[in-house]
Order: structure tokens, then sequence, then C-alpha cells
């Protein structure tokens, strides 16, 4: 009996060990660990004052970008113990040079700590709003301010809620309505990874609006940028551990029916899109697990992927910027304006380039 049991012991053992070498084998291919890109290069240049990232970048139609600076994620490295700021660059000045905007209001600056962010513009009034997912204690809560003046947030809102409880980016489709993003299937780090190494699809988009909140999609490994189509139809939502884009249609109750998915082959993080084509501009990392286990001698990368086409039946996908972390690590937005292209990253410096 004895030797039975040892034997039966052992087995248990041996499969477990399969079991988490396997699962362990996964997340390396999750995170393209083994992967290496060579350079492609944009005429670029360093945008001023931007030294501890940019990791969203949103364009009005009228050329005004804003810029979320300064993140502080328990995983990532950071090089600043300031707070972060919000940043306007002006895309149709000659020389557009990014100007910190003063927020005003009861929002604690001293713990803002922006992610991902959205521009809201009201027909009604042409007032223009901005979204921001903050994280003042690791937590997630929402921030709606209202643009005032050429350099002025005003905060009106803050926004709290149990299924919003690990935002990552979000768009806005009204003046206090949004979709957004949790890339973690439970606030709890330890719960999130198992999840992750098991394959369990269970990070969700939200819907919130001050009438009603509920989950409109599901099944993501983790659900991490998103934005919509020019027409307001369709809905994009980076699936960064699935290295894909997924297409969702806009339903009667704001629910997201399912299109298609488009492969990229990056861990793509927020999504752009361009005002005028609908082109998809996706700001990504080629090796994730060298943006987590950060090497100053051997720098994560960057890479930006541009779809067109992304609802037809052969879309477009390619390679448009690639960098080894010496110019730009760890980029994580890449926003188009009539020939410009403004990339981010998460913990870095951030890029103007000229597409013409």
């Amino acid at each position: 009996m004895a030797t039975v049991k040892k034997a039966l012991l052992a087995a248990v053992v041996a499969a477990f060990a399969a079991f988490v070498g396997h699962r362990f084998l996964t997340l390396k291919e999750m995170t393209l660990a083994s992967r290496e890109v060579p350079v492609k290069d944009l005429n670029c240049h360093h945008l001023e004052k931007i030294e501890y990232g940019a990791e969203d970048i949103t364009v009005t139609k009228h050329g005004l970008a804003f810029l979320s600076t300064g993140l502080k994620f328990p995983e990532l490295p950071s090089f600043s113990d300031e707070p972060g700021k919000m940043y306007m660059l002006d895309l149709l000045h000659p020389h557009p040079t990014p100007l910190e905007l003063q927020i005003k209001g009861k929002l604690d600056l001293s713990t803002f700590n922006p992610h991902g962010i959205s521009v809201y513009t009201d027909e009604a009034d042409d007032s223009v709003y901005l979204f921001v997912v903050n994280h003042p204690h690791h937590n997630s809560q929402v921030e709606i301010f209202r643009l005032l003046e050429e350099d002025t947030l005003v905060h009106i809102k803050t926004i709290i809620h149990p299924l919003l409880h690990s935002v990552n980016d979000i768009v806005a489709v009204g003046v206090e309505s949004f979709y957004a993003t949790n890339d973690h299937s439970f606030p709890n780090d330890a719960l999130h990874l198992l999840t992750v190494s098991l394959g369990l699809p269970w990070c969700n988009v939200v819907f919130y609006s001050p009438e009603e909140v509920r989950v409109a999609a599901k099944g993501f490994l983790s659900a991490n940028g998103i934005n919509i189509s020019p027409d307001q139809q369709y809905i994009y939502v980076s699936d960064i551990l699935d290295h894909e884009i997924d297409v969702f249609e806009r339903q009667e109750g704001q629910q997201l029916a399912y299109i298609k998915s488009v492969a990229v082959g990056s861990l793509c993080d927020n999504i752009e899109v361009d005002h005028m084509t609908g082109d998809i501009w996706l700001g990504c990392h080629p090796n994730g697990m060298k943006v987590f286990k950060y090497d100053p001698e051997d720098p994560p990368g960057s890479e930006v992927i541009q779809i067109k086409n992304i609802h037809s039946d052969q879309p477009v996908v390619s390679q448009e910027y690639t960098d080894d972390g010496h110019v730009i690590m760890a980029s994580s937005v890449a926003a188009p304006y009539e020939g410009k292209l403004l990339i981010g990253s998460v913990f870095h410096k951030a890029l103007s380039c000229d597409l013409k």
C-alpha cells in the first residue's frame, strides 16, 4: 500500500510540474518573450516636457491632442515621484509644444495617476469634455473634466462603481456616458494572474451612464485599449494578450455584438482612429516580457501598427514604426492627425513624427 501511495504521489507531482511548465510556456508565448523586431524609422523628434511617459494620447477633429503622463503602475517601472499630469498640444500650430493643463476643482492632485483617456465634444454647444481613468491609490475611478479656456480643466465628477474595478482605457459616447475596459478579471493581482495562466478569458467591457451600468461585452484575456469608429457604429477593443483587435457593433441598449477579430502579432495597447479615413493606429509592445522585467541594458522596444479597411474581408495590417528602446521605450499609443503621428509610452518619452 505504501508503495502505491508513493507512486500516486509521484504521479501527481509529475503531473503538476508538467502543468506548471506548460502554463509557463503559455505565458511566454502570450508576452512574446522571445520576439525581436528590426528597427523601422520615421522622421520623428522627442516632444518637449514629456519625460515620464504619455501612456495615452487622443486627438480631436480640430487637431487638439491630449496626453496623460506620469502613470504609476505596480508591475511597471516609474522614474518620477511626482503626481501625473495632463498636457495639450495644438497640432495646427507651426511648432506644437505640449502645454501643461491646469486642473481646478475638488480632485486630489497629489494622488492623480492618469491612465487611459477619451475626449467628447458636445454638439449642442461645442463644449469639450475629457474623460480620464485615474488610479489614485491603485484603485480605478473615472474623472470627467470640462476644457475651459486654453489651459484649464475643470473637474466635474468622479465615477466609482464595482463593475469598474480594473479600468485600463475608456471611450466617451456622451457627456457622462462611456465604455471602459477592465484589464484584470479580478481586482486581486494574484487571482488575475491565475486566470491568465489558465487561459480564462474573464475580462470585460463595461458601459456606464448615470442611468445604468452593465457589462457590454466579455470574453477577453485582458481588455486594454478601446475606441470608436468615426460613424459611432462600431467599438474596437485590444485584447492585448490574445494579440488581436476585436470589432463590435453597437446595439440597442448599448450592448456590443461581436463581429470579428483581426490578428496583429504584437501586444497592442491603446487604439486611436483616424478621423478622416477610419484607419486603426496601435501603440504596441513587441516583447512584453521586457516591459515587466525592465533592464536598461536591454530596454523594451516600441512598435506602431496600422490597420486599414478593418471592416473588409481582408484588412491590411502593416508595421509602420519600430524601435529597439533606444529612442522610445514601451510605446503604448499612436495617434494620427493629417500627416502627423504622436507616439506615447508607458513610462518613457513621446515622439512627434511626420507620415508624409
